[in-house]
């Protein structure tokens, strides 16, 4: 069982840092939200299928497509680095808790949840990613490059019978997809914008009556 240690507190945990987590982390902090990036998610350890690793490669469908990958890739983490985003190239997500509102007890978890640590934990926020450093508190979560039915099969673990409308179903809990589709990989220009879309979305719930001017120095991103 892996240590805790801190606690942390987060509005985002973004779980990927390749082109889709850069590219959402990017979008908040435009928007004045904070977020860490973690790079990914095991659960249950290595061999678990829930595992995320292998779904981190590029798998561009072709040389056009991989070249404008690299080069948005590229103007991503030098963004991240001269804006001082948070992104923990070394750090994992073990396990994901969605919370009791009331802060007792948990709905849910994926991965075996260390509930002493939970339950001690005073807590307003909704999600509780656990990583071998400590404890992450967020609002929202966002997940990269994961299947539809994976995200069924974490739903179903979560308590929550998804139906026939999955993103409702997540955006309920707070939960957020960026560089997925429904059946094949999505182009560089479609992980964009959904990275816009889901930093709207976490923007407006963050900032209910209106959200601020995006701050200056934005992301200019190849055509």
């Amino acid at each position: 069982m892996p240590v805790y240690g801190g606690i942390e507190r987060t509005s985002t945990v973004v779980i990927g840092t390749g082109l889709s987590g850069l590219a959402v982390a990017s979008e908040l902090q435009r928007r004045g939200v904070d977020a860490i990036v973690v790079d990914g998610l095991d659960l249950l350890g290595a061999g678990n299928p829930a595992n995320t690793s292998s779904l981190q490669r590029c798998d561009a469908a072709d040389a056009a497509t991989l070249r404008e990958r690299n080069e948005i890739l590229r103007h991503l983490r030098n963004y991240a680095v001269s804006h001082k985003l948070d992104i923990r190239n070394d750090v994992r997500a073990l396990q994901l808790d969605h919370l009791d509102p009331d802060g007792f007890g948990t709905e849910g978890g994926l991965g075996g949840a260390c509930d002493d640590v939970l339950a001690g934990a005073h807590r307003m926020q909704p999600w509780a990613v656990s990583t071998p450093n400590g404890i992450l508190y967020a609002d929202h979560l966002v997940l990269t490059r994961c299947a539809h039915s994976q995200l069924r099969r974490m739903l179903a673990e979560l308590g929550v019978a998804a139906g026939q409308n999955l993103m409702a179903a997540m955006h309920a809990l707070g939960m957020y997809l960026v560089g997925v589709g429904e059946l094949i990989t999505p182009t560089p220009k479609e992980v964009l914008r959904q990275a816009k879309l889901v930093g709207q979305a976490i923007s407006a719930k963050v900032n209910p009556e209106g959200m601020p001017s995006l701050l200056t120095g934005g992301l200019a991103l190849p055509a």
